[in-house]
């Protein structure tokens, strides 16, 4: 995923304690203070169940 773009939420504006985000053919998940510790990477089809699980907690 070296290649693929990474992106934070715009709602973390400055602050830097978030999570990182990138979409390729797998979806990374990284935390922004700590870039060099690696990521997690999952599937489109497990970061959809992430995303739906989130939706309807709210």
């Amino acid at each position: 995923m070296q290649a693929a773009q990474w992106r934070k939420s715009s709602y973390s504006q400055a602050n830097s304690e978030c999570v990182e985000v990138a979409v390729s053919d797998e979806i990374g998940v990284r935390d922004t203070k700590n870039r060099e510790a690696g990521q997690l990477t999952v599937s489109r089809e497990a970061w959809q169940g992430v995303l739906a699980a989130l939706q309807a907690k709210h």
